[in-house]
This record gives structure tokens, sequence and C-alpha cells, in this order.
């Protein structure tokens, strides 16, 4: 068994991984509040998918491949392969955004948390492993069980709280709470399975180790994902924005085919009025004239 580094650059990397998972979970659990607040199943559906990418791809993904910048092993090459690197975004996007649907759309319970909370769990351990499996080192890589174990009760834990968390807070004091909760147990799963591996050196393959190096490979991957997300977000923004100022009513023509209609808010007031109130009064009956003479 061949030594192995998990911090080479000392605390940076530990901090920029912490980093990246609290500011992930803070915008998702910021996404996953608004969708709360949804009118319609389609709205809420699409501020959750923004919430999965945001705590999946930025919260689980990014932090993982900061982390692993300070991964080593002196005595071989460390490469990765890029399909399997994309795989593990997306596992982690997809199980997150799974666990969402699941907890975002009906009543809110505890069986419906735990169970999006097992099927999150297990997505972010295929994005654990599957993103190990993607890292080539002159040998063999092999796992102590019971911290491989230990990392999966942490993932599934963390995710259920993170679940809970995502229908229950709100206000910036306790999502950014629950967003440090979630940071420090993202990062506790990753470090608990790094510290299960093991590296076992073959010296006959330290030629032959193939893939990208890790700072050639992340800093697109970490620039990429960072504006893909900005962009859905901004335009899921804009989109929603200009739905909630019309009510979901249509954009009027304009020119000289236009329709004369009424104003969203006036639309808007009419149709949450009751609906007596929107029954034409009858029409008042005629009074009858007196005449009077003159005496």
């Amino acid at each position: 068994m061949t030594e192995v580094h998990n911090f080479t650059y000392g605390v940076f990397n530990p901090l920029a991984a912490y980093l990246l998972a609290f500011l992930g979970s803070f915008f998702g659990l910021l996404c996953t509040a608004r969708a709360r607040d949804a009118r319609t199943r389609s709205r809420r559906t699409r501020w959750l998918g923004i919430a999965a990418f945001s705590i999946g791809g930025g919260a689980i993904w990014l932090m993982h491949f900061a982390a692993m910048l300070g991964f080593d092993v002196p005595a071989s090459p460390v490469r990765y392969d890029v399909l399997m690197t994309v795989l593990s975004m997306v596992a982690a996007v997809a199980a997150v955004g799974l666990g969402l649907l699941i907890v975002g759309h009906g009543r809110r319970s505890f069986p419906k948390v735990l169970a999006a909370g097992t099927l999150t769990g297990g997505g972010v351990l295929a994005m654990h492993y599957s993103g190990m499996e993607g890292m080539h080192v002159a040998g063999t890589m092999h796992y102590n069980l019971s911290l491989v174990v230990a990392s999966a009760i942490i993932a599934v834990v963390a995710s259920t709280v993170a679940h809970w968390f995502a229908i229950s807070v709100r206000g910036w004091a306790r999502v950014s709470g629950a967003a440090a909760i979630m940071a420090v147990a993202v990062c506790g799963m990753h470090y608990t399975g790094m510290a299960a591996m093991s590296v076992h050196l073959d010296m006959d393959r330290v030629d032959q180790v193939r893939g990208i190096r890790p700072l050639t490979l992340i800093v697109p991957i970490t620039i990429i994902t960072a504006a893909t997300i900005v962009g859905v977000a901004l335009s899921a923004l804009q989109a929603m924005t200009e739905e909630e100022f019309s009510d979901g009513a249509p954009t009027p023509r304009r020119g000289v085919h236009a329709e004369p209609t009424a104003s969203p808010w006036s639309l808007k007031q009419a149709n949450l009025a009751p609906a007596s109130a929107r029954r034409p009064s009858p029409s008042p009956r005629p009074v009858p004239v007196r005449s009077t003479s003159n005496t």
C-alpha cells in the first residue's frame, strides 16, 4: 500500500470545498423556498430543477472535485477520465432532482422525506464512487468496507436532512444555518469516502496511466458548470417573473391587429373576486312619479 495525500495544498482545498458546498446549498434552499410559493405545478417544477443544479451540481459535484485537487499519490501520476467525470455529475444532479420532485409536490410527510433522502443519498454515493472510478493511478484502488458503509450512512442522513430543510426553512438566517449544516455533512461524507480508499502501487504501470491532469480538467469543468447554472437560473427567473406579472395570461398582441384587453392587474383582481360579486346586479324597479296639483 503506497502513500496517499488528501491535503496536498494544506487547508486550501477543504476550505474551497466547504465554500462551494455552502454556496450551492444556500442558493438551492432559496430556490426550494421559492418553489413552495409557486402558484402552478410547472413553475414549482422549474424552481426545483434550478435547485437540483445548484445542490447536485454545485454543493456536491463541484465540492467533490475541488476537494480532489488536494488528492495526490506521490509515487504515481493521477489522471481523470472525462466520460466518467461527466457521468458522475449527471448522477448527482439527477438524484437531487428526483428527491426534490418527491418532496416538492403534494403534502409533505416524513415517509416522503425519508424516501427522497434515501434515493438522493444513493445518488450521492454513485457520484462519489463513479468519480473515483474515473480517477486513474498506477495501481489498483481498494476500499475499507466499514468506512464505505459509514460514508453511505452520512450520505443518506445528510440527504434526508437536506430535503427536510428544502420543505421547511425560510428566511435568510435559517437558510444560511441550514446551508452551513448541509456543507459540513457533504464534506464529511466526501472525506470519509476518501479515507476508505487505499492504493496498491504497480510500478510497471507508472508510464501507462492515461487521462487528463486534474488542473487541466477541473478548471474548465468549474467554469462551464458555474456558467450553466447561472444561465439557467437567470433564464428561469426572467421567465417566471414575466409569468407572475401576467398571472399566466398570454401576452397581448400589438399593432393594428391588437384586441382591446384590460390590464393584467384588473383581470387578476376580477378573477380573485367572489362569484357573487361578479354577477350583474338586477336593474332597479322604476319609481312611480306622483303628480301634484297646485292648490
